[in-house]
């Protein structure tokens, strides 16, 4: 979730005194929008959709002698693109030409203008990233092209506003000017209603591989030798390394399909290559020059690229034979409909049905727009989109269990010199996105690759070195080919998945507060003692930056372990609360704290300031409507003999904001009444090391099977400024920790720290309670509890389920094991 318009900065796009081209869409937003736009004082310069190209083309030449353009609006992904099973070849290609090939012509010819760029399309509001997947996946062209010249003219406002079928066209007119004039951080943004949503990313690790070393897990696909594969672009180097994976634990059946002629095993070219390629060079060489052809580096470095495909074809071949399994090579162009379908005819004769579809068809020419001329566009781009329709429209009667698209992280994010490759692969995105809802019996799975290392095109040339300079790690080969397996085979997840380790320019954030307003943000009142500054990225939502001195903050000077100001989990809470309220929609609140993992201790070493970054994503509604916004804790730490900061994630976890008011709860039983011998506070904190600000325990005592204690009054000021309000109630979530923590001292003699929180509501103000306050701590397995802050009548004002803890090797001092079995009847046994 983003925050609202009024909560960014502008943009710099001014409307009055603009020319603006608006390309129409059939359903009535563009002729809405351009009478807004002429109400703001622009020159609307319109294109009626289904223009032919070179009507389009004469039209902007006749505008552009006139003077410069200024902006551009794209709407024909606004259109419905019809039942995709209904769908011609003509269809589809006019289709895509209307949406994306004539986008492609405006933009080219708009080039050196620089106009801004907003473009509109009709996922659903999500871009796709939904449970019921994009609804207009033509669209997801639109989306890929508009990224990847943002990449080109990074100065430019570009935009790609999605919208809900439903969304009426005066409102998207609307929307679509107040969307040009503010928020400049971010491309992809999707509304519903009075939502603005963005896309970010969740890490997901597979799970565990198993004791025999295979990926098998729960809701994976069996991969045996019934498994029937058909694999596209199956002669590049990359692919044929995943057949040969696929294979090696299938046994299966495997369709080959790609432009490459059939290899043959006793080509002597093909053999050279395997074995003694520079020596092959030097034949070729002879070869051109007896042909009266001129031996170029370029000229044989393209035969060796030709006899390559061939290489690994045969390859993938002889891997899919080793393996026992059954290999039917098809060479084909996947542009030529009739071809495909005589292809597709015999694999639904010999096979009847296909387990697995990879789509990894394409290829890439990196040219940015004004040195990209239309045949290669066409190349790049129908390759991978018409070749997709024609092997889908033929396969789609069989039954398919998985499609995997080969997408790249071009189609993502966007890339300069490749707009037709964004396109393209970004539709393919789209189009998985859309199986969720339109064949939800085959799974969908879109995997955008960044570049590999060790294999593939990318290992050629001066590209590795370009990759490092912008900070793009490649992916082993090692890790990239086992990938496609493990998707299939360890769970039953749809979607699209970023491929990739760190990918520095790729996805940097182009604003530098990322579009918001940090003021607006904040908002006018005070905020906690976690909230300093903010800003906003592409990647991880909402970024708030603190710095803390222990030499200011009690809960720092008050809170060490063996000498070391170490940040109490209870405030890494507290920052997830205060962050996650910053992104709030009006009507909700913070309703609980969940899944907090407390991964590695915040230490300010030397007693000097550290700097932590809290980052909040906010997820879609759920069926309830709460939002869950997904938090982390990080800070980096200069190391003797590292160039770069080490970066640790200390703390995740999840803030619930909801509308529902919180609802009352009880503790019935219980009494404000000292039960046995109690353990004084002096007794506590004779082994627990927490400092005046953090003796929350006034004192303790046992009642059956739980801690109680009672918490200290007139405690020290938690922070500074003390007039910062707290959100999560962090010295009552403390008290729960010591609480349960006395437990275990008393009843098994050892010390423990927090590890995990399961969840923590405040139900009650603390401010608004009367008297004293207590805990009580029920155990709920080994070393978890449950735990209720109560007031004197039982009233609960906060409730902490399924807190954990981790057993630290430190022992209790002898000198308060007697006053701790006095009070908790020491272990038993």
């Amino acid at each position: 979730m983003r925050p609202g318009l009024g909560q960014c900065v502008a943009t710099g796009v001014q409307l009055d005194g603009a020319r603006v081209v608006v390309m129409l869409d059939e359903g009535g937003v563009g002729e809405a929008l351009v009478k807004r736009l002429g109400k703001a004082g622009a020159t609307t310069l319109v294109l009626d959709v289904g223009i032919s190209t070179d009507d389009l083309s004469a039209q902007l030449d006749t505008w552009l002698n006139d003077g410069p353009i200024n902006g551009v609006y794209w709407l024909p992904a606004l259109d419905e693109e019809g039942n995709h099973d209904d769908l011609n070849l003509a269809y589809w290609t006019e289709c895509l030409r209307r949406r994306v090939k004539t986008l492609y012509t405006t933009m080219r010819r708009l080039y050196d203008d620089a106009p801004f760029l907003v473009s509109a399309v009709r996922l659903g509001g999500k871009h796709g990233y939904d449970a019921d997947g994009a609804i207009a996946p033509m669209g997801g062209s639109v989306t890929g092209f508009t990224k990847s010249y943002k990449k080109e003219h990074p100065e430019a406002l570009v935009k790609a506003v999605d919208f809900p079928a439903s969304r009426k066209t005066a409102a998207i007119a609307d929307v679509l000017i107040d969307e040009t004039l503010r928020d400049p951080g971010a491309v992809e943004i999707g509304r519903i209603n009075e939502e603005r949503w963005g896309v970010g990313f969740t890490e997901i690790p597979f799970a565990p591989l198993n004791e025999d070393g295979s990926s098998d897990g729960e809701g994976g696909m069996p991969l045996t030798k019934d498994s029937v594969f058909l694999v596209t672009g199956a002669a590049g180097s990359i692919v044929s390394a995943i057949t040969a994976d696929l294979a090696k634990v299938s046994g299966g059946v495997f369709h080959l399909l790609d432009l490459t002629p059939t290899p043959d095993a006793d080509d002597a070219d093909l053999n050279a290559f395997r074995t003694n390629k520079d020596g092959l060079k030097t034949t070729l060489a002879a070869r051109m020059k007896e042909a009266g052809e001129r031996p170029t580096p370029v000229a044989i470095d393209k035969e060796l690229a030709r006899i390559e495909r061939l290489a690994a074809a045969l390859t993938a071949i002889q891997a899919v034979e080793a393996a026992g399994g059954t290999a039917h090579y098809h060479s084909v162009d996947l542009t030529d409909h009739g071809a495909v379908s005589a292809v597709m005819d015999q694999v639904r004769e010999t096979s009847g049905k296909i387990d697995v579809l990879l789509h990894a068809a394409g290829l890439e020419i990196s040219r940015n727009l004004p040195q990209k001329e239309p045949r290669e566009y066409d190349l790049v781009f129908d390759v991978k989109t018409t070749g997709w329709f024609n092997v889908w429209s033929n396969a789609r009667t069989m039954p398919i269990g998985a499609v995997v698209a080969f997408s790249s992280v071009a189609g993502r994010f966007g890339n300069q010199g490749q707009t037709d490759y964004s396109a393209a692969n970004d539709l393919l995105c789209k189009v998985m996105s859309s199986l969720r809802h339109k064949r939800p019996e085959t799974r969908g799975l879109a995997l955008d690759w960044t570049a590999w290392g060790g294999i593939g095109m990318a290992t050629r040339g001066s590209i590795p070195k370009i990759m490092e300079m912008a900070g793009v790690q490649m992916l082993p080969p090692d890790a990239g080919v086992a990938w496609i397996r493990r998707e299939l085979t360890s769970s039953a997840y749809t979607g699209e998945v970023v491929v990739g380790g760190v990918l520095g320019a790729m996805c940097q954030d182009t604003h530098e507060t990322g579009g918001i307003d940090p003021q607006a943000v904040l908002g006018d009142g005070p905020h906690g003692p976690m909230t300093g500054s903010v800003a906003f990225s592409y990647t991880q939502g909402l970024v708030v930056t603190t710095t803390l001195d222990p030499k200011e903050q009690a809960f720092l000077y008050d809170h060490r372990i063996d000498g070391i100001p170490v940040l109490p989990g209870v405030m890494g809470m507290e920052s997830f609360a205060e962050a996650a309220r910053l992104l709030a929609p009006e009507g909700y609140r913070v309703g609980a704290v969940e899944g907090v993992d407390f991964l590695a201790p915040v230490k300010f070493f030397r007693d000097e300031p550290r700097t932590l970054t809290i980052t909040a994503r906010a997820e879609p509604p759920l069926d309830n409507g709460d939002i869950l916004v997904q938090c982390t804790l990080t800070a980096e730490r200069a190391l003797p003999g590292q160039a770069a900061p080490t970066k640790t994630t200390h703390f995740t976890g999840a803030v619930r904001l909801t509308t529902a008011m919180a609802e009352s709860e009880t503790e019935k039983k219980f009494k404000a009444k000292v039960e046995g011998t109690p353990l004084a506070n002096s007794d506590v904190y004779a082994f627990y090391f927490h400092g005046p600000a953090y003796q929350v325990v006034g004192e303790a005592w046992r009642k059956g099977e739980a801690s109680i204690t009672r918490m200290t009054e007139d405690l020290p000021d938690n922070h500074t400024p003390a007039d910062q309000p707290t959100t999560n109630a962090p010295r009552l979530a403390e008290l729960c920790f010591q609480t349960s923590g006395l437990w275990e001292a008393g009843t098994q003699h050892r010390m423990a720290l927090p590890t995990r929180v399961g969840r923590m509501r405040v139900l009650i103000d603390p401010a608004s309670v009367d008297g004293p306050l207590y805990s009580i701590a029920r155990p709920a397995g080994e070393s978890a509890f449950d735990c209720a802050i109560v007031d004197g009548k039982g009233n609960v004002v906060v409730r902490m389920d399924k807190y954990e803890s981790i057993v630290l090797p430190t022992p209790i001092p002898e000198s308060v094991l007697s006053a701790l079995d006095a009070t908790f009847g020491g272990p038993k046994g």
